[in-house]
């Protein structure tokens, strides 16, 4: 059982391996879905020993519809992502009617020359999932990381259970929502051999001066408290990643 934990800073790089995981997905801005991180943070992150690292390949928030200028972004931190290191890349791409770009997910894999590739969550977002799978099959993905197009991966559970018994050689890997309390119940529920969770809460700023009336960004957020990755959380999904396997 491969447990990989999205993470969008060195600090929680670093719970997560000594949580116990396997895997990172080293992203930024987590609060908006992810995008790509900047070459200081991969490289940085990449010095953490024993820890596979993929990339999120992402130019912006909102949908993954992309122009040439944004796939053209997207390659380039690919050979970057490749020259800091990276075991592998998460990418995803569509069209205006929900089917996959196959024309820009094959120059972001051709780009990656080899490196592991996850097809991401703009898999949810297809109009047809059976159909979809197949692509990123024919595509050359090794891995699909889905809510089971559902609001979280336990309520995407039937669909889960479906793309896995498709036996398409691509390992479908649940994300969103996953923790400690049911990541067992979604392994046993559709049979998955890798599973993704952030494992994040809320961590207080050591900062002692606190302007309150100023604001960095969303009038509503704290800025005084940032979310980052949990090793105990990363570590009680371990443990019980380890009951399933027994």
């Amino acid at each position: 059982m491969i447990l990989e934990v999205c993470v969008g800073s060195l600090q929680s790089a670093i719970a997560a391996k000594r949580g116990g995981a396997a895997r990172i997905e080293l992203c930024a801005a987590l609060e908006i879905g992810g995008i790509t991180p900047s070459a200081g943070l991969m490289e940085a992150t990449r010095a953490v020993e024993g820890l596979k690292m993929h990339v999120l390949i992402r130019p912006r928030g909102g949908d993954f519809l992309y122009d040439k200028g944004e796939v053209d972004c997207m390659i380039h931190d690919i050979r970057l992502a490749k020259q800091y290191g990276a075991d592998g890349i998460v990418i995803g791409a569509l069209h205006a009617d929900g089917t996959i770009d196959t024309d820009a997910c094959r120059r972001m894999i051709d780009a990656a020359e080899g490196m592991q590739i996850t097809f991401h969550r703009a898999f949810d977002m297809c109009a047809d999932p059976l159909r979809a799978l197949e692509i990123i099959q024919s595509l050359g993905c090794h891995r699909l990381l889905t809510s089971g197009c559902a609001p979280t991966a336990l309520a995407g559970l039937p669909l889960l259970r479906q793309l896995t018994a498709m036996q398409t050689g691509v390992i479908i890997m649940p994300g969103c929502g996953v923790k400690s309390t049911n990541v067992a119940e979604i392994i046993r529920g559709c049979g998955a051999t890798e599973v993704h969770a952030s494992a994040r809460k809320s961590f207080a700023s050591a900062m002692t001066y606190r302007p309150e009336s100023v604001k960095m960004g969303n009038p509503d957020q704290d800025e005084f408290a940032r979310s980052e990755t949990d090793e105990q959380e990363v570590r009680a999904i371990v443990t019980q990643l380890e009951t399933v396997k027994d």
